[in-house]
């Protein structure tokens, strides 16, 4: 029979949200504020672990496990508030070309897909919390803390998320008041209900799924018809009893038949929509479930704990914040125009001024998106109000902008080497002569323009000595914050991630010496790092799921077996690799990228001899290319909407140039390894 509410035209969306959308969105607000809170206790915590033992001498024994515990909750309770502001990262290569309606439509489908992944996860977590609290497990470490206590808040963050995205989904929905009431109220307590099941739900012979997740599929599969109707309990049903039947019918295929399932299942969903981060769960729970020989739930949990339960990812949230209060103080731009004063005269200085100041506040903020969005507000007006071509400005923010995770620190860097187990401060020491050179080189394409298209650079601009030295002291506070952030790292003084609290810190103290900070601007600004953190590390716990069951099916070894039957030229191998990743950078964002495909490229690498820390700079600079790179190039859209009026195409065009720049860096580090390895080696 038909659904009544697909024979009727269909109605506007509703102006008002309703009570229970209401409702969710000021839980989101309240757990995005806790995390935010959390946010400037983690980074207090780190730098009095830094003041008390460098200054005191006299180290504390809890401050690592804290604030390591803090990161956890603050990732996980923040994940509902990424949720509300849409920042969670997606591939919108399709979701663009449709109309309103069917975005719309197709919005609804990708967060039906994902609430099914946050629902499994959520209880096998509420499970697992359980089973820790019944067994009091404790910490290994000095506080031996009992493991429920800092595992709970991830329970939560899961809960909160999946209210966040059903109240998206109801948002979106055009159902009626009584739809909209009983939805969330079926998905969500029926879904809570299941924790009376406890941790061995009871089996039913012949199938790979027990009583709990049979549960969870039909509590899903009534919520989808009770909001959405008919026609979307059809499509999203079929998605999932049919995915679900075809790894079933897969467990035990040929491996090359298997791997072609996961990265096509992958592809698909990252097409439709689908949130990366819930993506590479959705993959992962697949094979968790239907390809190994015993279904294994609860790696859900345990990955979700222990991918993002380590110290050192506590850098990421706070170099984040580092970059965010430097923008607040507002010395960036005092910065680019004392670097245009510098360069004034040169033809085309305004553009290498540019080049300058992306890398200076590359070396503060370890993000290329921050970069973008920061040089594009600042340098691109006045490139355009001198009479520099729309083409050149727009490519040289966008190349000046791919410095932010190469030169350290870098928040990709950081990543890179936590999944891999290669130093960080290694890395960031070897980022810095590629990341000098690639900007030299960056200049140097301006000047090769400026001689081949003399009309798109004005002429210089004399300043003179007074004016120059005058603007010079506006670099002083990017100086202080650079010192501080490398100084204590290659002093000894702070570890990679502490060193990213103490450059927090200065910027702090730089924006409140300025005036520039309120405590609602403050909170603000911890909110903003809470979005970006969370999507960023839901996207760590995705890939570490996916990455079990690729691991356990050895999919990686039986690849790297592959390879070295084939007794190809390592550098051909390299030339594969690099172009693949270019490929899945035009559609893919890059920390995305880099770990959907670690567990199957690095240990290739490892099986040719390279070296880890050159293959860290090496990819690092393949996913520069890809943030560059169209369509999904994520910093043309940054640009695009600083622009306002700029079409892409100029945008595209204007940065094909330092593509080609940066794809001969790449091969000059192929030849000459040195380059990337010879300071790391110097100072080890």
């Amino acid at each position: 029979m038909q659904d009544p509410r697909e024979s009727a035209p269909a109605a506007a969306p509703l102006r008002h949200p309703s009570t229970t959308v209401r409702a969710i969105d000021a839980l989101s607000d309240a757990t995005g504020v806790l995390s935010a809170l959390a946010l400037i206790a983690m980074t207090s915590i780190v730098c009095f672990e830094v003041f008390s033992r460098y200054v005191l001498n006299e180290p504390t024994y809890w401050g690592t496990d804290v604030a390591t515990y803090i990161l956890v909750g603050m990732t996980f309770m923040g994940l509902a508030q990424a949720q509300k502001a849409g920042t969670h990262v997606q591939v919108e290569i399709l979701v663009a070309s449709l109309s309103k309606d069917w975005q719309r439509r197709l919005g609804l489908y990708a967060n039906w897909l994902g609430l099914l992944f946050v629902l499994f996860t959520g209880w096998q977590m509420a499970i697992f919390n359980y089973q820790e609290f019944a067994n009091d497990t404790r910490d290994w470490g000095l506080l031996s803390t009992p493991q429920w206590i800092p595992e709970l808040p991830v329970s939560i963050g899961y809960a909160a998320f999946a209210l966040a995205i059903l109240a998206d989904i109801l948002r979106d929905s055009r159902a009626p008041r009584l739809s909209r009431i009983l939805g969330p109220v079926l998905v969500v307590g029926l879904a809570a209900g299941l924790l009376y099941l406890g941790d061995r739900p009871m089996k039913i012979p012949g199938l790979r799924l027990d009583v709990g997740s049979i549960a969870v599929v039909a509590v899903f599969l009534a919520g989808v018809l009770l909001v959405n109707g008919g026609r979307m309990f059809l499509a999203v049903g079929a998605a999932v009893l049919g995915l679900g039947a075809l790894y079933w019918a897969s467990k035990g295929a040929p491996l090359t038949l298997v791997s072609a399932l996961l990265v096509g299942t992958l592809l698909v969903l990252l097409v439709l929509g689908v949130r990366v981060g819930l993506t590479l769960g959705l993959v992962g729970l697949l094979g968790l479930m239907f390809l190994l020989p015993m279904p294994q739930p609860s790696v859900l949990a345990e990955r979700s704990w222990n991918s993002v339960n380590t110290f050192t990812l506590t850098a990421v949230p706070m170099f984040v914040l580092m970059g965010a209060l430097l923008i607040r103080s507002g010395v960036t731009t005092q910065m680019f125009d004392a670097l245009t004063r510098w360069f004034g005269r040169t033809r085309g200085g305004v553009a290498h001024a540019t080049i300058g100041a992306s890398a200076v506040f590359a070396a503060v903020s370890g993000s290329s998106l921050a970069t973008a969005a920061t040089m594009g507000q600042v340098a691109c007006p006045e490139m355009t109000n001198r009479g520099y071509s729309p083409r050149l400005t727009y490519g040289v923010v966008a190349a000046g902008a791919t410095l932010g995770i190469l030169i350290p620190p870098s928040i990709a860097m950081i990543i890179y080497g936590t999944t891999v187990g290669v130093p960080v401060t290694q890395l960031f020491i070897a980022g810095i002569i590629p990341g000098v050179l690639i900007s030299l080189g960056f200049m140097a394409g301006v000047a090769l323009w400026t001689v081949l298209r003399p009309a798109a650079t004005p002429a210089g601009q004399h300043y003179p000595l007074k004016e120059k030295l005058a603007g010079t002291l506006s670099v002083l506070p990017f100086i202080v914050v650079i010192a501080v952030v490398l100084g204590s790292l290659y002093m000894g003084v702070a570890t990679p991630t502490e060193a990213g609290g103490v450059g927090a810190a200065a910027s702090l103290l730089i924006c409140l010496v300025r005036g520039m900070l309120t405590p609602r601007a403050l909170l603000d600004i911890a909110l903003e790092t809470v979005r970006v953190t969370s999507f960023l590390l839901l996207i760590v716990a995705g890939a570490a799921i996916m990455s079990w069951a690729f691991d356990f099916l050895r999919i990686p070894r039986t690849l790297v077996s592959t390879v070295e039957a084939a007794e190809l030229a390592p550098w051909l191998i390299v030339l594969i690799i690099a172009a693949i990743y270019i490929v899945l950078g035009m559609f893919i964002e890059s920390i995305s990228m880099m770990l959907m495909t670690l567990p199957v490229t690095f240990p290739i690498i490892m099986s040719l001899g390279l070296d880890p820390i050159w293959f860290g700079v090496a990819l690092v600079i393949m996913i520069e290319i890809g943030l560059v790179t169209p369509p999904v190039g994520i910093i043309l859209f940054i640009l695009r909407g600083v622009s306002g009026t700029v079409p892409l195409r100029e945008i595209v065009f204007g940065v094909m140039p330092f593509v080609a720049i940066l794809l001969a860096f790449q091969v000059l580090f192929y030849f000459y390894p040195a380059l990337v390895t010879w300071l790391p080696a110097q100072i080890e």
